[in-house]
């Protein structure tokens, strides 16, 4: 297989031309389109290619649980979009979260978290991590003083996420990994909500970015993926031989579907982008909402760190609706347009009562504390007409 074009002069180039050019290798048959390897493993012509295959002294692949050609054209492309030294696909976002934690912690180590996380991630952070030993600290994400008293010498990793799910807090990316960076700590964020066309972690001070792929990258919601990006060390000498030996491997079919759908990802967060920002100030003048929470609007408690931080608010609005989840669900129940899912980042807007889905799991006290009441959704914007959705919305609410 030959690389198209050169991954080191695309990174000269524009985010669209990385989008379409990056990572794309071609056969023999010179196609246009990136192929799909749909096997699982590869043959050697001797028995002596085969040996020097395992003892990495020649280059090539060995099996798709390690590594494939689709993969690889995916990695390389996601590479290049967010300025990282290497990352490795995952089965999954939720696989791409556990294998960044799991393969750098021991007992002993200590992890620190804000409170406000996605419900699967907060389950690994608070029920599996310590059954292995590893102590484990949650603070208020938005004061960096509950940071600097929780990160101890003996803190080894600090997950955050940045907006935040469902309440879109921000987190100051810089501040904390300054903090974690004084113990030699890693800083972990998943910036599925931001996206990598709106805020880049490794530039803020970060070590690793944590994506869904299903989400934006994909974004039309067609399979699952994930991705682990960071400095080439860690990703080929911690990170890669966990995924190699414990197996969370990414598809080589999810991985061509992610791989097209990053060709049109700067297009579509863009335009989810401008319908977010007319319905997030639509929501905000319409009776029966109690509050609008929308990175992009100046009435966000952290809007001056988040146009610091990101480039534009994103796809994300919360908003709470009066009356609690009685009120709130009678308004699910009568959208026409909008879907009721527990998925975000799709071309089609979906929205998601949070209390009773995504974080069910959470006990009552830690939402009261996170603000994920009854009355609480999350919309997810698509790239439907805005004055569609605005209607939808209007009338839901009426």
């Amino acid at each position: 297989m030959t690389d198209s074009k050169s991954s080191n002069s695309l990174k000269l180039m524009g985010t669209a031309t990385k989008l379409v050019r990056g990572g794309t290798k071609r056969s023999h048959f010179k196609e246009t389109s990136e192929a799909i390897f749909m096997n699982s493993g590869f043959v050697y012509d001797t028995a002596e290619e085969a040996a020097g295959r395992f003892k990495g002294e020649n280059d090539g692949y060995i099996y798709s649980r390690y590594a494939n050609p689709t993969l690889s054209m995916f990695e390389e492309r996601v590479t290049l979009l967010e300025g990282a030294g290497a990352a490795r696909g995952t089965a999954s976002g939720m696989a791409a979260v556990n294998a960044s934690l799991m393969s750098m912690l021991k007992a002993g180590d200590h992890v620190v978290a804000p409170k406000a996380l996605f419900g699967s991630i907060i389950y690994i952070i608070e029920q599996i991590l310590p059954r292995f030993g590893v102590g484990i600290t949650l603070v208020d994400g938005t004061d960096l003083d509950h940071w600097a008293k929780a990160i101890r010498p003996e803190t080894a990793v600090v997950f955050l996420e940045t907006p935040s799910n469902p309440t879109l807090e921000i987190v100051d990316i810089g501040a904390v990994s300054e903090l974690a960076h004084k113990v030699g700590a890693k800083v972990i964020v998943d910036n599925v909500f931001a996206t990598p066309i709106f805020q880049k972690p490794l530039t803020l001070g970060a070590d690793i970015v944590v994506y869904s792929a299903t989400k934006h990258m994909d974004g039309q919601g067609r399979c699952l993926g994930g991705v682990v990006l960071s400095d080439e060390e860690f990703i080929e000498e911690t990170l890669f031989p966990y995924l190699k030996h414990t197996g969370p491997a990414l598809s080589p079919f999810n991985a061509w579907n992610i791989l097209k759908g990053l060709e049109t990802l700067e297009l579509r967060v863009n335009k989810q982008t401008d319908n977010a920002e007319e319905l997030a100030d639509f929501l905000a003048n319409c009776k029966g909402i109690k509050r609008v929470i929308y990175p992009g609007r100046e009435d966000h408690p952290q809007f001056a760190l988040g146009k610091q931080q990101m480039s534009r608010g994103s796809t994300l609005i919360a908003f709470e609706v009066e009356g609690g989840q009685e009120k709130a669900f009678q308004m699910l129940n009568r959208l026409k347009l909008i879907d009721i899912s527990n998925n975000l980042g799709d071309s089609k807007s979906l929205i998601t009562h949070p209390s009773t889905t995504t974080h069910s799991s959470v006990s009552d006290e830690m939402k009261a504390q996170l603000g994920i009441g009854g009355g609480l959704l999350r919309l997810s914007v698509g790239l439907e007409t805005a004055d569609d959705l605005i209607n939808d919305l209007g009338a839901a609410l009426d």
